[in-house]
């Protein structure tokens, strides 16, 4: 996982995507040019090749997102894009399904043996997400501070979590959350 900031300009890049702060631009060698705001979550699969690059077009501010690898299950496949927008609605005090192997839920497609999570939580708000046999969870907080499995985390703090029944997210303050569930 690549957490960037990009200030002025463009910063070239050779994916999934989550804008976290201001919008910012990309655009690829397969003809996509797209503006990614906060909340969006954008797919690229390279495929055979495909060239990339993220712009800030904001003088005054920077843009920061998460650029995430997932290894593929699948290789030699053309090159695509996928962009959708979660609103805050849908994650608040909940994961809402991002990314999947299947689109499942109205999830961004992947070709990988994954899913990837989002969720935001305050104050009170709680989820469990259970935890299946043979599956790693890695646990990443974006921002604030939240409890997982009786764990405190904070802000770029992560956990791994592997031979659990389930993956619980409490006590957050202003915390944003993705959760990945991979192939052990």
């Amino acid at each position: 996982m690549l957490d960037q900031i990009v200030h002025e300009g463009p910063g070239a890049r050779r994916h999934v995507l989550a804008a976290r702060e201001r919008r910012n631009q990309r655009d690829d060698t397969i003809g996509n040019v797209k503006t990614i705001p906060p909340g969006d979550v954008q797919r690229m699969s390279a495929g055979r090749g495909v060239m990339h690059s993220e712009f800030n077009h904001a003088k005054d501010q920077t843009t920061h997102f998460l650029q995430i690898w997932i290894q593929p299950n699948v290789r030699g496949i053309e090159p695509s894009y996928e962009q959708k927008r979660f609103a805050d609605t849908e994650k608040r005090g909940k994961l809402r399904l991002v990314a999947s192997p299947d689109g499942a839920e109205g999830s961004v497609l992947i070709h990988a043996d994954a899913r990837m999570y989002a969720g935001l939580f305050d104050a009170t708000e709680k989820a469990t997400l259970p935890a299946a046999a043979g599956r790693k969870y890695y646990v990443h907080v974006v921002r604030g501070d939240l409890t997982v499995n009786g764990k405190p985390l904070h802000a770029g703090d992560a956990a791994k979590i592997e031979g659990e029944s389930e993956v619980a997210l409490s006590d957050g303050k202003n915390a944003e959350v993705l959760v990945f569930e991979l192939n052990a």
